[in-house]
């Protein structure tokens, strides 16, 4: 799988541009707090329109401004795994998991749910509320609906960055299973240079 992405945009008196084409693996958008490192991944996303450029994956364009194309969200084939998780509280972990399965249409669904409970050890849990989860938990289930949304590729933004040591260490594993194993396409978001050169096949450095 392959990614083209060429986009800009203005937030308030600064202006966000990134320029880069990446292949299979991981891919690493490296650079300091504020550098426009989520920005770059909301357009890639879909949660936030570019005010000019392109973004294809595979040669599927997802937005072009000269073309006026610009998908929606759920029909870009993405899985987007957020910082904060983003679980909804008042939902079990089956049924945050089962949330990403809905979204998925059929013919897009590669994994199934008992898969995605034993890639990450997620058996245990089913029955917990968000809340009575550790960082680490919580982060595997957010990757876990992530994975039954059918997600062609992954975005990560600063998926480590809440952990203590041991949980970043665990939830890193996971991702090298990711990489290696299910051989999804990830773009990710880090300030960390010795966890992007663990990682990462690519690094794009932003300012």
């Amino acid at each position: 799988m392959s990614f083209e992405v060429d986009v800009s945009i203005t937030r308030g008196s600064r202006r966000i541009a990134a320029r880069f084409e990446a292949g299979p693996g991981i891919t690493a958008l490296f650079g300091r707090s504020g550098a426009g490192k989520t920005s770059v991944l909301d357009m890639i996303a879909g949660l936030a329109r570019p005010d000019e450029g392109r973004i294809a994956v595979d040669g599927r364009a997802l937005f072009d401004a000269a073309a006026g194309i610009d998908l929606r969200p759920e029909a870009r084939g993405c899985g987007y795994v957020f910082q904060d998780y983003r679980l909804f509280p008042h939902m079990s972990v089956e049924g945050n998991l089962r949330y990403g399965w809905r979204l998925a249409a059929p013919d897009a669904r590669w994994i199934d749910f008992e898969q995605v409970v034993e890639f990450l050890g997620l058996a245990g849990l089913l029955a917990a509320r968000p809340r009575r989860l550790s960082g680490g938990e919580a982060q595997r289930v957010a990757i876990g609906r992530a994975l039954l949304s059918g997600a062609r590729f992954l975005l990560m933004d600063e998926p480590l960055s809440s952990l203590d040591a041991a949980r970043r260490e665990e939830i890193m594993r996971v991702i090298e299973r990711i990489r290696d194993e299910l051989a999804l396409p990830i773009l990710y978001v880090s300030h960390d240079r010795r966890e992007v050169e663990r990682l990462a096949g690519q690094i794009v450095e932003m300012d």
